[in-house]
């Protein structure tokens, strides 16, 4: 399996439980659990919701292998779903195989071309191969489609304008998508994505920008820690927040504060104070 590093791009797996609804949530172990929690007098599992099941719990358990036999075998029973083709996508993605998993999304996408599920994780696959302007317009479009994953999408979005160095692009998509979600930058926002780690090539700048999209919500926890981040990686422009009117809101913080007023750790006497 692939190891990427620095930033989380969420890829979109719509689950579908024993009543055929569909939410935005990849398959957790609470997810699975759900489908499964059925009293006795309940009817039966069929023999595709044994099957989906046991894929999203391969899933849960990051036995990507097993839970793409799982989900092919369910689709020998539901032919041409988009559901299941986009799951067995993600799981050929979590192991590393885009080729395989790029087929599977363009057959989900042929089956339903208004998926911004799936959408969403061809543009993954674009974004990592370092084609951003494809992966742009696969986000864009599914932006347009809509659904309950635009966080996460406007997240993505984001990360591939700022890797191509739109950062107003960059910060619009960022505040949109804190805007829907506000906890969409820590390890699992609440939408439940399924996320993928995934590298930049200018990691400061990025955390400058997602710093200045938490400032202006007036989050000066968040701020100063990705204010922190992108100093401590490098954002030697990290002092220009002290003026930035985008840090209006949390610029007299003691965090934000400290963060502006501590050498980074790659300068000598990391523990001095900066003199301003």
């Amino acid at each position: 399996m692939k190891l990427w590093a620095l930033f989380a791009i969420p890829l979109s797996l719509a689950l579908t439980n024993a009543s055929g609804r569909q939410t935005s949530d990849a398959p957790t172990a609470a997810a699975t659990q759900s489908s499964t929690n059925q009293d006795s007098s309940a009817a039966p599992v069929t023999k595709q919701q044994a099957a989906e099941m046991r894929g999203d719990l391969m899933m849960a358990r990051k036995d990507y292998h097993e839970a793409a036999l799982a989900y092919q075998g369910l689709l020998e029973l539901k032919p041409g779903n988009a559901q299941v083709l986009n799951k067995i996508g993600i799981a050929y993605e979590q192991l590393g195989e885009d080729t395989l998993a790029e087929r599977f999304y363009k057959k989900a996408l042929r089956a339903n071309a208004n998926s911004s599920f799936v959408l969403n994780n061809l543009g993954t696959i674009e974004y990592s191969r370092e084609r951003f302007g494809k992966a742009i317009k696969y986000y864009k479009k599914a932006v347009a489609v809509g659904g309950d994953n635009l966080a996460a999408i406007y997240t993505n979005l984001g990360y591939a304008y700022c890797s191509v160095k739109l950062y107003p692009q960059a910060m619009e998509s960022f505040s949109k998508a804190l805007a829907l979600d506000p906890d969409i930058f820590e390890p699992r926002g609440t939408t439940g994505s399924l996320l993928q780690h995934r590298s930049t090539a200018d990691p400061g700048t990025l955390y400058f920008l997602v710093a200045k999209s938490y400032a202006k919500l007036g989050d000066a926890e968040h701020a100063a820690r990705y204010l922190k981040l992108a100093r401590d990686d490098g954002y030697k422009n990290f002092l220009a927040a002290e003026k930035d009117p985008d840090f209006a809101r949390v610029i007299k913080d003691p965090q934000v504060q400290d963060v502006l007023h501590r050498r980074p750790p790659y300068e000598a006497g990391q523990d001095k104070p900066v003199t301003n």
